[in-house]
Parts: structure tokens; C-alpha cells; sequence
């Protein structure tokens, strides 16, 4: 009999804290126009000083957790996928376990940038399709607003902060992962990069006065590439699931650029109004930006039981992934479940009950 795992339980948080294009123009020589006419984004989500990647992918777990009703006791894996961690060491995925009292689950970061959540669903499936694991909670998160240089206009406008996460369940009852496809170019390395801070550029006083330890991105060759990528693996994993475009009930692209997501959408000549946009309002929020997508979908009943997604994503690397997914949870379920919602304001948990987060240069 063959073991699916199924998406039973979904949960986001986004901080309170919202930073507008107009605010941003006071800060840099840019203005609203400017930012929407390029991206789309009108505003983006930044942590407060006492939130990290640890406190945000709590609170939506929390509420992924309500939704499938599962205790924390219950999860045997916990995969944090994020390029924005607490620590460089130990992994925020144990942090994550730890704190939400996952106590006889194992745990670990996984970083593939923006392609981070997609990556971490194929991992997920395959651990609970292999037998190994039953209960697996996967959150797509990140704070990289602590890795912008808020002097740069071409990086500072595009980043938000958010985390999203979905509880997988195994299951003798058809749906779930149907197609899948990773990709990854080390050619496009220096296409979106932290120079420094690693092995091969360790951090020290040169580093920090040169503003190596924050994001830089070659912003056109990102465009052509992730505009052609998007297209080809979003492709490739229909082929593999047995599908077309027209079989695919909702995508769920990354929300990177709007005119990416406008160039992809053309070139699959899907129809615009099954692509779900929420970029205006929290910009890019890189791994958490596909389940945060999804969370809102499915609370906007746009997602069914039988539907089909396409989940794609591209980032740093270069990486790219798409996933096509067969739902099979009744929305509603977020609904009944005892104190789940999606969390935009104040956090469920307040952040004084984490480790203090690391000061970043």
C-alpha cells in the first residue's frame, strides 16, 4: 500500500510592524511609484527587535499544529527552512522543536534560499513516504530585514519578514506531492549573495566596514533567470505528475517580483485569476513566501479538497523547485480548530520567552 503525505494542518505569522514604500522613500532616494511600477510591492513586514526566525516560526506552527490537531508531542521532524537563522549554529529547526515542546522530534535547518520551502516539502514527503516518519511539521521562514543594508534602494525595497508552515501527515488516502522538480545553478552564485560571514569569507573589521554581511543581488540577471527557470521547472514537474497547465486549479509562485510572476504566468498561458498575489503586502519574504501564499489562499477559499497546486519557487544559488500537490484537507478546519488563526498581529507567544536574539553587524 503506498504511504502519501498529506498537508493536514497550515499556519502563518507576520509581524506587526508594517513598513510602507512611502516610509521608505524617507530613507532612501526612491518612491512609492518607483517600488510598485518594478515589483508591485506597496508594503512589507518587519520583526519588531525582539522577534527572530525562532519566534516567528513558532507562532505559525502553533496554529499549523490547531489545524491538524496534533500536540507538538506528536511530530517526529521539524525542518526549518530559512537562509535567515537565529545562529549560524545550533540549527533553528531544534530551537523550533524545543519550543514548542516537540520533544521526540528531531530537527534541522534547510537552506536553499527562496526555493527553501519547495525543497523542504520533496524532503518532508520523502522522509513520511519512506516509512521513517509519520508527523512531519516543515516551516518556511525568514527575518531578513537584520540582513539588509537599508542604504542600498535596489535590495531594501524588495525584503520582508513572515514565516508559514504546514503540517504532513502519512496517509493510506490518495493526494499530496504528484510532481516535483529541483534545480540548482552554482554558476548564478554571485547573483544573490552575503558575501561575508562564512568560511570562505569569514567575518572580521574589513567585512563589516565594507557592508559584506547584507544581502546583494545583480538585480537584472535575477530577472531573466528566474523569469526562465520559474517556466521550465514549473513545466517539468507537470510532466512528471502527468499533468498540464489547465489541470492546475491554483498556483502558488513565489512571491519574489510581480512582474516575474506576470512573465511566468504568460509563458505558461495560465489563466491570471488562478495565480494567488499577496506580494503588495509583504514583499519577499523568501522561503516563508510560498506557504504564506498558501495559507492566505486557503482562507480565501480559493482551495478545495481535489485541487490541484503548483507550488514554484527561485532563489539564491541558483535554485529553483516546483511542486504540484493535490489538496485534501477541508479548509474549514481552520476554522474549527480551538485557537487557530492566521497571526498578523500580536505574536502567541511573546518573545522574552526565546534566547536573546543574535545582535547583527
Amino acid at each position: 500500500m503506498t504511504t502519501n503525505a498529506l498537508i493536514t494542518g497550515w499556519g502563518m505569522y507576520a509581524p506587526s510592524r508594517v513598513l510602507t514604500n512611502d516610509e521608505l522613500s524617507t530613507m532612501v532616494e526612491t518612491s512609492d511609484e518607483w517600488i510598485v511600477t518594478r515589483t508591485g510591492i506597496r508594503e512589507r513586514r518587519i520583526a519588531a527587535d525582539d522577534e527572530t526566525t525562532t519566534t516567528l516560526s513558532v507562532n505559525a506552527s502553533r496554529d499549523a499544529l490547531a489545524v491538524a490537531g496534533l500536540d507538538a508531542s506528536d511530530l517526529d521532524l521539524v525542518i526549518v527552512a530559512t537562509c535567515s537563522p537565529d545562529y549560524p549554529l545550533p540549527a533553528t529547526g531544534v530551537l523550533v522543536a524545543t519550543e514548542l515542546g516537540a520533544r521526540h522530534a528531531a530537527g534541522f535547518d534547510m537552506q536553499a534560499a527562496c526555493s527553501g520551502f519547495v525543497y523542504g516539502l520533496a524532503t518532508a514527503t520523502s522522509f513520511i513516504r519512506s516509512g521513517m516518519y509519520r508527523n512531519v511539521l516543515l516551516v518556511g521562514v525568514e527575518v531578513l530585514s537584520r540582513f539588509i543594508d537599508w542604504t542600498d534602494r535596489n535590495t531594501c525595497v524588495l525584503f520582508g519578514d513572515g514565516a508559514g508552515a504546514v503540517v504532513l501527515q502519512a496517509s493510506d488516502q490518495p493526494g499530496g506531492l504528484l510532481g516535483m522538480d529541483l534545480f540548482s545553478d552554482g554558476t548564478g552564485a554571485e547573483g544573490i549573495i552575503v558575501p561575508a560571514g562564512g568560511s570562505a569569507c569569514p567575518a572580521g573589521p574589513t567585512t563589516i566596514a565594507e557592508r559584506k554581511h547584507f544581502i546583494r543581488m545583480a538585480g537584472r540577471e535575477v530577472y531573466k533567470y528566474a523569469t526562465r527557470q520559474l517556466t521550465e521547472s514549473s513545466l517539468s514537474a507537470l510532466r512528471t505528475a502527468g499533468l498540464t497547465v489547465d489541470d492546475v486549479d491554483q498556483f502558488l509562485f513565489h512571491q519574489a517580483n510581480l512582474r516575474i510572476i506576470e512573465s511566468v504566468g504568460s509563458s505558461l498561458r495560465l489563466d491570471p485569476s488562478k495565480a494567488y498575489i499577496n506580494i503588495e503586502k509583504y514583499g519577499n519574504t523568501s522561503a516563508a513566501s510560498v506557504p504564506m501564499a498558501l495559507v492566505e489562499a486557503v482562507a480565501a477559499g480559493r482551495i478545495k479538497p481535489g485541487d490541484r497546486l503548483l507550488m514554484a519557487a527561485f532563489g539564491a544559488g541558483y535554485t529553483a523547485g516546483a511542486a504540484v500537490v493535490e489538496w485534501t484537507a477541508d479548509p474549514a478546519r481552520a476554522f474549527l480548530a480551538p485557537g487557530a488563526q492566521t497571526r498578523l498581529g500580536k505574536p502567541r507567544v511573546e518573545a522574552s520567552e526565546f534566547a536573546e536574539p543574535m545582535a547583527v553587524s
